[in-house]
């Protein structure tokens, strides 16, 4: 987790505030622009970023970066700010056409088989999945079975597919939600010239300096320690997984 600690807590919005969420999201909206970005594109704005490998995350203030892991391997970054996150995976995408269509049909259709729902609509990187589901386990604060909002972002690049995963009051919120908009449109992909088949992850690689907490959390968890929990991580936004942690 690369940390910079947020000056304040979001509130949990009352209901007109959660009434106006959606005029207040595309108010958002407009104040993105730019990317995210190829890698080999040459006016890629100069940020603080964090190298993943196929993803440099930029570092913004009040915002914890963090790495989950599944399977011995980094499976996801999450951004988290205040009680709200947001989930980048990289993917392999054909030469021709994009693969973000055709996901939002598969997001859809998972949303409906769970049991929750789902609709289209326009945002700040064009069309976007607006999804309500439960999470596996009981949320503080959130009655048992209740459903949660969560945006599914996507943004189609040269031969390779982004998507985002927002979760928690930025889900519902555009004001709380624009600082994470902001990380996804400053997030630069490496796509790297060796074929990966589409649709397969980008590989994510940790730091050096993670590299050694990593080593560091897997000593501890053998003395019987319970690795740290990333509330935000996953296929499943809700998913728990153990993360790495760095201070900067």
């Amino acid at each position: 987790m690369l940390r910079r600690r947020r000056r304040q807590d979001e509130q949990e919005p009352g209901p007109e505030e959660a009434a106006g969420a959606r005029e207040a999201g595309a108010d958002a909206g407009e104040a993105v622009a730019g990317g995210p970005w190829d890698a080999g594109e040459a006016d890629v704005p100069a940020r603080e970023r964090i190298d993943f490998g196929s993803l440099h995350v930029p570092v913004s203030e009040g915002c914890e970066v963090q790495a989950s892991m599944a399977e011995d391997q980094v499976a996801w970054i999450t951004v988290v700010r205040g009680d709200s996150g947001l989930q980048l995976q990289a993917f392999a995408a054909p030469k021709t056409g994009g693969l973000w269509a055709d996901v939002r049909e598969e997001i859809a259709a998972e949303v409906a088989k769970a049991g929750g729902r789902s609709e289209e609509a326009d945002g700040p990187f064009g069309v976007e999945v607006h999804a309500r589901i439960a999470s596996p386990e009981p949320l503080p604060g959130a009655p048992a079975g209740s459903l949660h909002p969560v945006r599914f972002l996507g943004v189609d690049g040269p031969r390779w597919f982004l998507r985002g995963v927002i979760s928690g009051p930025a889900a519902r919120r555009g004001d709380v939600a624009a600082p994470l908009e902001q990380v996804f449109a400053d997030v630069v992909v490496v796509r790297g010239d060796h074929p990966v088949p589409p649709r397969d992850m980008l590989e994510i690689r940790l730091p050096a300096e993670a590299m050694e907490a990593l080593a560091e959390a897997a000593e501890e968890a053998g003395q019987g320690e319970e690795p740290p929990e990333n509330p935000w991580g996953g296929i499943d936004p809700f998913q728990r997984g153990p993360e790495i942690t760095e201070t900067r």
